[in-house]
């Protein structure tokens, strides 16, 4: 930043993401899953730096790759993105249809006589409708540009999705319809990466869950362990579940730290009910959960505020993003 002041956005996320599974990133705005998301797809700001290693399908560093590679390789073809700001993402000088018929050109070789067809059947995968397909973005509700920019994200139905925020501005039925046509892409042998604040949409579909909080990834969970019994293990976790009008309904007290100005220790303790002198030291992660005072261990019994779960997707069994 201005004058050498350096911020780390992200710090110490290791996670695996499996073919077939669905890990949603949750927390606070501004707590670093978007910024995540973006090293990814090699597409910070000029004066972002990255260190340490993304490995997709084992074989390709997305964090040293150059930018021919990802643009010619990686975008659209083995990953997918759906935005978190689609409006801004589209083309504003372009209609709907033909950024699909591009897209689908490019990724998916359907000759020119079938490309109005298949546009056609990549709007109704997420229920855009047809009477829009020649409108220009700025034509379009909030809700409509996030189906059409999910739309083109689906089309090269890439191993790997990153879907940011994809149920922004979307009513209930749609969510329901939108994150499901997720979960099938992650059941076709893919995966998923949700970076959401839709706990609902998250339990619905995810596997597993990631919580983040001021750029750490803090507890990494089943999902129907964290949304059920025993319940999340550290502490902010287990306060997003409680805002939660259908829970407690209970806001979590203070305001997420800035990350140019982090507390020396734990960066949630002067939140925390739990805190003590310990957390004057930044917690290493063990067991999945980076506390010094977790709730409950690894198979604890103790009931939690239990969330009813639908039924979990399979896994697959192979290394797709490490």
């Amino acid at each position: 930043m201005r004058h050498g002041r350096r911020i780390a956005a992200v710090t110490d996320a290791s996670f695996e993401l499996l073919p077939g599974e669905c890990l949603a990133l949750i927390g606070e705005s501004g707590c670093g899953k978007s910024v995540l998301a973006s090293a990814l797809l090699g597409l910070l700001p000029g004066n972002a730096t990255t260190e340490g290693h993304a490995l997709l399908q084992g074989d390709l560093d997305l964090l040293t790759a150059d930018e021919r590679t990802l643009a010619r390789t990686v975008r659209g073809r083995r990953i997918g993105l759906v935005p978190q700001s689609p409006a801004a993402h589209l083309t504003p000088v372009r209609t709907v249809r033909s950024q699909l018929e591009e897209t689908v050109r490019e990724l998916t070789g359907v000759p020119r006589a079938g490309l109005r067809e298949a546009a056609e059947a990549a709007a109704e995968r997420v229920a855009f409708p047809a009477t829009h397909l020649d409108r220009h973005p700025h034509q379009l509700s909030g809700g409509l540009a996030q189906r059409a920019a999910t739309a083109l994200a689906l089309v090269g139905d890439a191993p790997l999705l990153l879907a940011d925020e994809p149920t922004t501005g979307l009513d209930r039925d749609l969510v329901d319809r939108t994150v499901d046509e997720l979960r099938r892409h992650a059941d076709t042998g893919r995966a998923l990466l949700m970076i959401t604040h839709d706990l609902a949409a998250a339990r619905r579909i995810a596997d597993r869950v990631a919580v983040m909080y001021a750029g750490r990834i803090v507890e990494i969970a089943d999902a129907g362990a964290f949304f059920g019994t025993p319940g999340p293990r550290h502490p902010y976790a287990r306060a997003l579940l409680d805002a939660l009008p259908e829970r407690a309904f209970t806001p979590i007290p203070g305001m997420p730290p800035e990350l140019g100005d982090l507390p020396d220790g734990c960066a949630f303790a002067a939140r925390c009910a739990r805190a003590s002198d310990r957390c004057g030291t930044v917690p290493e992660t063990a067991g999945g959960v980076a506390c010094h005072h977790p709730e409950g261990t690894p198979g604890d019994e103790t009931p939690g505020h239990e969330m009813p779960a639908d039924e979990t997707p399979g896994k697959g069994d192979a290394a797709c993003l490490s």
